[in-house]
């Protein structure tokens, strides 16, 4: 991939994020640290890798994608206004009343949403039945799902892994956003890495491990399992930083679910405007 399209998506990485944080604060509600640390990754995908068509949403041949990890949707949200699935303006709806921009995807309300997401567990599920349908169905269209690494915990991702492997379902590519923190009121540190690269590859999937901050390795790894039909599901798992851009967001737990506020934002704002 040419650098300066590589950088052109760094740029972008850039806008998403600071269009996230500035919908969760006019909101004071949502969730910045994931939305953040998924930002990269989201940014590939709907800025260079993703075959969709903004103009239909439904379009039956479309790339689908999953965000199992539901409550960072603001950072979807951004892709998808940037995009120009729906007009920007509408971001300043985030979780209000009647808004199509609810505090987790709903496929009933907001254009680009291939699945209702929040349980977190279920997006591989959704996944792999997506990327069965377009094998019997005979159609070329892929399949992407966004995992969070504290959702891997969840017995249904493995089961459906399982499936993934035993039907073949080359065209399904998973991204997990293993940014070690887990909310569960209680840490306050980074957790433990878990290898989960070599849990993937253990049943079966084509693994890979990467910095999932790093645009290059991002473009780099998906060039690469592209044309891939050899029979296994893709699993790309990605080291992120929870809070990444933000500096006294970056690994801080308690910035999972909370907004700004006022001078926080301001400092934010300058933070990713700076860069990493």
């Amino acid at each position: 991939m040419e650098v300066r399209f590589v950088e052109q998506l760094k740029e972008q990485a850039k806008e998403l994020r600071k269009t996230a944080l500035t919908m969760i604060y006019q909101a004071q509600s949502g969730h910045p640290g994931g939305s953040l640390s998924a930002a990269d990754i989201v940014t590939a995908l709907y800025f260079s890798e993703m075959n969709v068509r903004p103009e239909e949403p439904k379009w039956p041949d479309r790339d689908r994608f999953i965000l199992s990890k539901g409550h960072v949707c603001p950072i979807l949200y951004s892709a998808l206004a940037l995009k120009g699935y729906f007009d920007k303006e509408v971001l300043k709806t985030l979780r209000k009343q009647d808004s199509i921009l609810q505090g987790h995807p709903d496929m009933k309300r907001c254009p680009g949403i291939d699945i209702s997401t929040g349980s977190l567990g279920q997006g591989i599920s959704c996944g792999a039945g997506m990327a069965l349908a377009a094998k019997r169905d005979g159609r070329d269209y892929r399949v992407f799902v966004l995992v969070g690494d504290g959702e891997c915990g969840e017995g249904q991702v493995w089961e459906a892994a399982e499936a993934a492997v035993k039907y073949e379902l080359d065209n399904m590519v998973v991204f997990v956003d293993n940014n070690r923190l887990q909310n569960d009121g209680t840490c306050n540190e980074i957790m433990p890495t878990q290898d989960l690269r070599e849990k993937f590859q253990a049943f079966g999937f084509e693994a890979y491990r990467i910095d999932g901050h790093s645009m290059e390795e991002i473009t780099k790894t998906l060039d690469r399992i592209r044309g891939s039909r050899n029979g296994k599901p893709k699993a790309i798992v990605c080291d992120t930083v929870k809070g990444k851009g933000v500096s006294f967001m970056e690994n801080v737990p308690a910035w999972h679910g909370m907004a700004p506020d006022d001078e926080q934002y301001k400092i934010a704002m300058e933070d990713l405007e700076g860069g990493f």
